[in-house]
């Protein structure tokens, strides 16, 4: 036995959905089912689950639409891609915990499942909106799996991955649906059991996203649709009834997700006093009487003393007392009712007391402008911070801070994979500063043109991401800026990656004769191009490491390692990784039981060596065993 081979795809759903299902059933194993790839027989699975499935072509409600089933393959298929590291792009890249990924977000996406699955606390994305003049992803949805697979590492980002989804397509729904179903049944895989994803949309294409919404997250998950105010006044020039919201859609991962609830503002808690210096501290009061009849509850129709003149007073009939006339009781022995600050109101009120009601206010599905900001103030933000006006539409921050306030807290992970020009990590920031946190974010933003004569093009800007990276950069400066005492405290910095083809080169071999048959297991080339870093992450994503923990470059045994999460000196903590991708020259040096001895004396969770990086076979053995003998736990694999 050898030391094992890291993956160089991203992992295939289908086959995973298919172990999944062998497991529940492992009578449906087809007979000619190989470990490494087993087949379901479903004409048995059917049986199975006969007096459960609808059989044929029933009738049943459900959204279909000209390329859903290319685009569940699409979500499925394996994607033989990577992500380079972009230090000079980055802001403190050694020691940061947040991620700018720069390209398509379908790959980003699938990239992250195996390091993030169920990791994700909230993800916020605002997609274009379908209006017949949004550029949208294209996404091979035209293509056969085959195809798909065969062009899979070798597209252009820039060349070919949006269209402009005019009005006039034949598929213009349908494009759109296509782009969106894989993104959200890739996404939910990212999200936590506590999670939630909340999408901007509009009126377009909003019954149909709440559609696949349902479909994808099932509809007991969906929590809310909030109408945001985004707009301050109607235009005159409208010429049909003036739209003054969109919507933010809220569904959940699981029923395990909880919101939280919003603070008091100052003018809501000046409404709690204590005029009558009660032991229970500040309080409001509030009606004594229900919203119930006599008929509805004749056992809250009852008259009540009035203490300054004794006499009886009953409520209305349509409206009765609040508490039966023993709760009641209680109500009176504990100093609970307020009669007016003479003693002169006809009917008593209740004591709310502060400390006794719940920490906040119950978030609202009504969002107005004065809360969370408008259209307006959002490129206000953009134009202070970046010198220019650069997007027509971008959301303001307190509409994002509130969605994170809302669903995420302390050092949660956030995401936002349409990131536009990053008005969510920037809102990410200002929320570590205005309450303490230290949330964490992943946003995603395509290399995507600016469009010619655009404002984000007369602002200088080349592409989409670049307007991103600018824009974090200059906010976390100015958080700084205003808050000199977080210096140490606050992580403003992003580790950026760019997302490219694999780092190996295609060395197939077909095997002729038994001679040529042993090149068939020949080592995968490294493409010359690719540094140790690029290899470094790349096997972490691949591993489902972290990819922003702490990374460190030392020597051992006389060679260049990476360390992976160091431990500090004394605190009994393994790294995350050790690896050394250094190679023999003159048939000297590389890999050999020296090194290997050095770092199993450290006992690692896991060690990573290039596969070309060993003298020869028996080296590479002898390297095994010494790991089995000396760290029997750690995971030791090659590239």
């Amino acid at each position: 036995m050898t030391i094992e081979k890291l993956a160089t795809a991203t992992p295939d759903l289908t086959q995973q959905n298919i172990e999944r299902l062998l497991e529940l059933f492992p009578e449906c194993r087809t007979e000619g089912s190989r470990e490494d790839a087993p087949m379901v027989d479903f004409d048995l699975l059917r049986q199975t689950l006969s007096d459960y499935l609808v059989e044929g072509p029933a009738e049943r409600y459900r959204l279909d639409w000209p390329g859903k089933r290319q685009a569940l393959l699409t979500a499925n298929t394996s994607i033989d891609k990577t992500l380079r590291p972009m230090r000079e792009e980055s802001v403190d890249f050694d020691s940061t915990r947040n991620l700018f990924i720069e390209g398509d977000n379908l790959d980003a996406l699938k990239l992250l499942q195996e390091t993030y699955l169920g990791k994700v606390k909230m993800i916020y994305i605002d997609p274009p909106y379908n209006t017949g003049k949004d550029f949208i992803y294209r996404d091979n949805f035209a293509q056969s799996r085959a195809d798909y697979e065969e062009a899979s590492g070798q597209r252009d980002e820039a060349d070919g991955l949006l269209i402009a989804n005019t009005e006039s397509s034949g598929r213009f729904h349908s494009n759109w649906l296509s782009m969106m179903y894989p993104r959200l049944k890739l996404a939910r895989n990212l999200l936590a059991d506590d999670g939630a994803i909340f999408i901007s949309c509009d009126d377009g294409e909003r019954d149909n996203l709440v559609l696949i919404l349902n479909e994808v997250f099932g509809k007991s998950n969906f929590v809310a649709a909030i109408i945001w105010q985004k707009k301050y006044a109607v235009s005159n020039d409208d010429p049909n009834i003036g739209v003054m919201h969109d919507y933010v859609l809220c569904v959940r991962k699981s029923e395990a997700f909880a919101r939280n609830l919003l603070p008091r503002t100052e003018k809501q808690l000046a409404r709690y006093k204590n005029p009558d210096n009660h032991p229970l501290g500040r309080w409001s009061s509030d009606n004594y009487i229900s919203n119930k009849s006599r008929v509805e509850r004749p056992t809250l129709y009852y008259p009540i003393k009035h203490p300054k003149t004794g006499e009886d007073v009953w409520p209305d009939e349509d409206a009765v007392w609040r508490y039966n006339k023993e709760k009641h009781e209680q109500m009176v022995a504990e100093d609970r009712l307020y009669w007016g600050p003479e003693e002169n109101y006809s009917k008593p009120r209740l004591k709310r007391f502060l400390k006794e009601i719940q920490g906040g206010l119950v978030p609202s599905t009504w969002w107005p402008h004065e809360e969370v900001g408008h259209n307006d103030e959002a490129q206000k933000e953009t134009g202070r911070l970046l010198g220019k006006k650069v997007f027509d539409t971008p959301k303001p921050i307190r509409l994002l801070e509130r969605i994170i306030e809302i669903s995420a807290s302390g050092d949660d992970l956030v995401m936002d994979f349409f990131a536009g020009s990053g008005a969510f990590a920037h809102a990410v920031m200002a929320r570590n500063v205005n309450a303490g946190e230290s949330l964490r974010y992943i946003v995603v933003q395509l290399s995507e043109q600016t469009q010619d004569a655009s404002y984000a093009q007369q602002a200088g800007f080349s592409s989409i991401s670049n307007i991103a990276l600018e824009r974090i950069r200059l906010a976390g400066n100015q958080l700084l800026e205003e808050n000199p005492e977080l210096e140490n405290v606050l992580d403003v910095g992003f580790r950026g990656f760019r997302i490219d083809s694999g780092n190996y080169q295609d060395t197939t071999v077909t095997p002729k004769d038994a001679t040529q048959a042993s090149l068939a297991g020949m080592v995968d080339h490294i493409k010359d191009d690719r540094t140790d870093e690029d290899l470094l992450f790349g096997a972490l994503l691949r591993w489902g490491v972290d990819i922003t923990l702490p990374v460190e470059r030392r020597e051992l045994a006389g060679r260049k390692v990476w360390f992976v999460d160091p431990p500090e000196d004394g605190s009994g903590k393994k790294a995350a990784l050790i690896a050394c991708f250094e190679r023999p020259k003159s048939g000297k040096g590389g890999i050999d039981t020296s090194l290997a001895d050095a770092m199993s004396e450290l006992t690692p969770l896991r060690v990573l060596f290039r596969d070309d990086g060993f003298a020869d076979d028996a080296t590479k053995e002898n390297v095994h065993s010494r790991f089995q003998q000396r760290a029997p736990d750690t995971q030791v694999r090659v590239l």
